[in-house]
């Protein structure tokens, strides 16, 4: 990047029962960010009551890092859509977040992602997955979804579910997000679609998970996704009928 840095950056996790993960991402937000922005917040989400220590760990890491911004959503209904949080609680000018099971690492791929945004000028960079590090099932299911996503809805991406993003957060401050399910994620691309974002993309590292489990069956996912997303095709075609 030439030494170039972002003016500031919010980086986000939302954590649900992966308490083993929780410690290392932070430390790598903070190890990784700072070297790509002198303003940098991290923000740590507790997306649901989680039946291990999870919150614990996040607690921890506030002792750790005494600026670290927790957002405990132990109540949280809502499922993936806890994103949502994340994003009302970032403050500065780019809003970064990745999965909390550290299925992505930060090292190589968010460095990436900013040099790609200094390239193109994007208020997106989006991240897809080279290879997915999933079982088979959730492999090809994921991919049968990230095709039917994209072509629902007229995406300007190819992997609808990489949650591996980077936001100009001026454009995001204008969107409500309404989902309450895993449908979040394309009502986030397309409202950001819809208000003008340009888009930009690069290709990212997918791992086994190192801790615990999904708290999704590949099929329940895929259920709750179709059903959400087909209410959520609807809705925003009402709206843009208005």
């Amino acid at each position: 990047m030439n030494g170039r840095k972002l003016s500031s950056l919010s980086i986000f996790f939302p954590f649900y029962n992966e308490a083993g993960t929780v410690e290392r991402l932070i430390d790598d937000a903070y190890r990784i960010g700072s070297a790509l922005t002198d303003d940098l917040e991290v923000i740590a989400v507790h997306g649901g009551n989680s039946k291990d220590d999870t919150f614990q760990k996040i607690t921890d890491a506030g002792k750790k890092h005494p600026d670290l911004i927790i957002v405990d959503k132990r109540d949280n209904w809502e499922g993936y859509a806890v994103i949502k949080y994340g994003i009302r609680a970032a403050t500065k000018d780019w809003v970064f977040y990745t999965d909390g099971d550290a299925q992505y690492h930060l090292d190589d791929d968010l460095p990436a992602l900013v040099a790609r945004q200094f390239a193109t000028g994007a208020d997106v960079v989006n991240g897809y997955k080279k290879e997915r590090g999933d079982n088979f099932i959730r492999t090809f299911l994921g991919k049968a979804y990230a095709a039917f996503s994209s072509f629902l809805f007229r995406l300007p991406i190819r992997d609808t579910d990489c949650d591996f993003r980077l936001m100009r957060r001026t454009i995001l401050g204008a969107l409500t997000l309404e989902s309450h399910d895993a449908s979040i994620l394309p009502e986030l691309v397309k409202k950001l679609q819809l208000a003008g974002a340009k888009f930009a993309e690069v290709p990212v590292s997918h791992y086994e998970r190192e801790y615990g489990t999904s708290s999704y069956t590949a099929l329940g996912l895929l259920k709750e996704k179709l059903i959400g997303d087909i209410a959520l095709f609807f809705k925003l075609r009402k709206i843009r009928k208005q």
